[in-house]
């Protein structure tokens, strides 16, 4: 207890953020430099990778993050499994830049989400909601020697939030502007964004889930050329769009036209959304699948904003991160829909789109050390402010 007090007093910390998302693409993991907490944070990124998933793990992972494949003995051994590739994660990162790993003062860790049910169902006569990650912190702080914070979303869940969006309050905290209003939309498996209105403060900040980000691209992109993605959006772009399919998803989905807060994931959008269409709509060419598909998730990101956000904050700019950002037609479709917005990649202001994320964790767990509340109850729906984690000693 008295290193996590003189870890919470110490001015500038080194702190490792970790995540791996609903994309399945790898474990980001960023070394960062952070000096004080809440608004007066400040972050200087020292190094960034990300690691790759060992082979056969993704497919385990999805396996058991859907209810009719899923297995308690996996979902166990993944628990433990996944802090073990963590920490080859950190220790490559150490050793590319050449940082003594023994000066890590702090990790936060995401963990990895394989299910996700915040809307409250009876069960066994009680109102219940939840949110699962695996790869457990405190395994995590024993294998590194170093104070852990991790599991994030359960707090908010348990005041009856939807235990995300979590990246609004560190987007606040750093890209907050008092001349022009910001939206901020992080692309990985699901598209979400924040928005950040010039003249008003962290507790009006609106952030929430908008739909599908790159996790219809990718399934597609498996089933037709058997890769893992879209690079650069080449096959989207030369697809044709087939507006019949176009009209048929948007029926379909009911999530985009609900209000916030929400957020979703692989339950919603996951190959169970698209199977339906595949019969239907089987002569439609695989290229015209993709270019169709990649506009969808533009649309859902468009009609959020036009439905729920532009009265309240007409957007000056739209910032891009996360593994959409490298999209170029995916970026292209953004542009035309926002056509009176300024669209940018998140780099442009000085932070790494790919990098975005696993910052953020890192910054979150100095805020749960330093004793902050983190979540945003107006982006969440939770009944109040708390501070979020799990902090697990080594």
């Amino acid at each position: 207890m008295k290193k996590l007090l003189e870890l919470a007093n110490k001015e500038v910390k080194y702190v490792i953020g970790l995540m791996s998302g609903t994309s399945l693409d790898g474990v980001d993991v960023a070394l960062v430099e952070i000096s004080n907490n809440w608004i007066d944070t400040r972050i200087n990124l020292l190094g960034f990778i990300e690691y790759p998933l060992p082979d056969g793990l993704k497919a385990l992972i999805l396996k058991n993050s859907a209810r009719e494949t899923s297995n308690v003995e996996d979902i166990s051994q993944l628990n433990f499994l996944i802090p073990q590739i963590y920490v080859e994660a950190i220790d490559t990162l150490c050793k590319e830049i050449n940082f003594d790993k023994d000066k890590i003062d702090l990790i936060g860790s995401h963990g990895q989400t394989i299910h996700h049910l915040p809307n409250s169902t009876e069960y066994l006569g009680y109102k219940v909601s939840s949110s699962l990650q695996i790869g457990d912190p405190s395994v995590l702080a024993k294998l590194t020697g170093k104070i852990t914070v991790g599991d994030f979303r359960p707090s908010d869940v348990a005041l009856g939030g939807q235990g995300a969006p979590l990246v609004p309050y560190f987007d606040f905290l750093l890209f907050h502007s008092n001349e022009k209003n910001r939206g901020l939309l992080n692309i990985g498996g699901i598209s979400n964004i924040t928005i950040l209105h010039k003249e008003m403060g962290q507790n009006n900040v609106l952030a929430f889930d908008a739909g599908p980000g790159n996790m219809m691209i990718d399934i597609l992109m498996k089933r037709f050329y058997d890769k893992e993605f879209d690079e650069n959006g080449d096959i989207a772009n030369s697809g044709k769009l087939n507006e019949d399919l176009l009209i048929a998803l948007i029926t379909k989905d009911n999530f985009i036209e609900s209000e916030p807060p929400k957020s979703t994931g692989r339950e919603y959008y996951g190959m169970e959304f698209l199977v339906s269409f595949f019969d239907e709509f089987k002569d439609v060419p695989s290229e015209d699948w993709l270019h169709t598909i990649t506009k969808f998730t533009a649309y859902s990101v468009y009609r959020n904003y036009e439905k729920f956000v532009e009265k309240e904050t007409k957007l000056d700019e739209l910032f891009i991160s996360g593994g959409g950002a490298k999209n170029k037609f995916l970026y292209q479709s953004l542009a035309q829909y926002f056509e009176n917005v300024e669209v940018k990649v998140i780099d442009e202001i000085g932070v790494s789109s790919d990098a975005k994320e696993a910052i953020c964790f890192a910054v979150l767990a100095n805020e749960t050390i330093s004793g902050n509340p983190s979540n945003i109850p107006r982006t969440t729906g939770a009944s109040k402010s708390t501070i979020l984690g799990k902090i697990c000693l080594p």
